[in-house]
């Protein structure tokens, strides 16, 4: 039964540089995909299947072929658990030392673009015995006491570039050239609460003027000026025109008359033309009347309301 594995990911590894999954080249392996032991030729002990390139990491699916003594005991240690991981031998084929490239603690440029051509089951990952590499055709054997291919950085000239980048986003926001990396923070912290602040003070206010609309259009429709069915198309139509121009379409509608004001308009009580008597305000209306127009003539007795008090009622 196979096992699947992680082969190589984005991380820094114990020699200070990285290998971008993006950029391995895993074609010619997928031809001839050997499992060998410790980096050595003559001893494949099996094979990888279903290998994927996803996610940030390279991974596969371990078969150990059991055609020889040592895959046997391969596999009987990998299932026990002491034996526990692989390490890939690779091209280098390009390289960049470029900061976009580089992570906190990177000591020797990034690899870019690699090809794959073998995967081994090791004791330990990532020591002298557990990475072999090859540069322009050269085969560095790390446990031999060769050097890394990779050379050092600079390390000046990334701090440098660091110290650039880091001046150039603190006059960006606004901060001196000489702001540290903690006063970069802060006020990036500080602007993205503002922002979230004038995210909730807009949905407030797109709430409160909802509110206000609503009230006006709900008044109207008491006023018979509406009829309740039309609510929600003035709610609408309050929302592109604002409040103010709401409210002035509203108040230039009559309210609806009853029939039986048409039919016997003299019974109307301060009707304001329409029958025998008319009022500018409440306080004209004779004290027997008041409870019959507000009984009868609701709008007009909440005219003559507004007449006297100069709010609505």
């Amino acid at each position: 039964m196979g096992k699947r594995v992680r082969l190589t990911n984005d991380s820094l590894n114990s020699y200070g540089y990285r290998v971008l999954t993006e950029g391995v080249d895993i074609s010619q392996y997928q031809r001839n995909p050997q499992l060998l032991y410790m980096h050595c030729r003559g001893l494949t002990i099996g094979l990888l299947k279903d290998i994927r390139k996803e996610n940030g990491e390279i991974t596969a699916e371990i078969v150990f072929d059991e055609a020889t003594e040592l895959s046997r005991q391969c596999k009987k240690q990998w299932e026990f658990g002491s034996l526990r991981m692989v390490s890939i031998g690779f091209d280098i084929i390009e390289t960049s030392d470029d900061p976009e490239h580089l992570v906190v603690g990177q000591r020797r440029p990034t690899v870019t673009k690699a090809r794959l051509y073998e995967v081994s089951v090791v004791d330990i990952g990532a020591n002298d015995d557990a990475i072999k590499l090859r540069k322009d055709g050269e085969l560095f054997t790390l446990s031999d006491g060769g050097d890394c291919p990779l050379p050092l950085l600079n390390c000046k000239s990334t701090i440098k570039s660091q110290q650039m980048e880091l001046k150039t986003l603190a006059l960006a926001l606004g901060l001196t050239e000489t702001a540290d990396e903690a006063a970069v923070n802060a006020k990036i912290a500080e602007l993205k609460a503002t922002k979230e602040e004038a995210a909730t003070l807009r949905a407030d206010k797109e709430r409160l003027e909802t509110d206000a609309i609503t009230a006006a259009v709900d008044a109207a429709i008491a006023d018979r000026r509406l009829s309740a069915d039309k609510k929600q198309q003035f709610v609408g139509l309050g929302k592109k025109l604002g409040l103010a121009d709401l409210k002035s379409t509203l108040d230039a509608m009559a309210p609806m008359v009853k029939p039986s004001q048409l039919i016997n308009p003299a019974s109307t009580h301060a009707t304001g033309g329409t029958g025998e008597k008319s009022y500018k305000k409440l306080s004209e209306v004779p004290t027997e009347e008041i409870e019959a127009l507000k009984r009868d003539n609701e709008p007009e007795y909440r005219r003559l309301y507004k007449a006297e008090y100069g709010f609505d009622y």
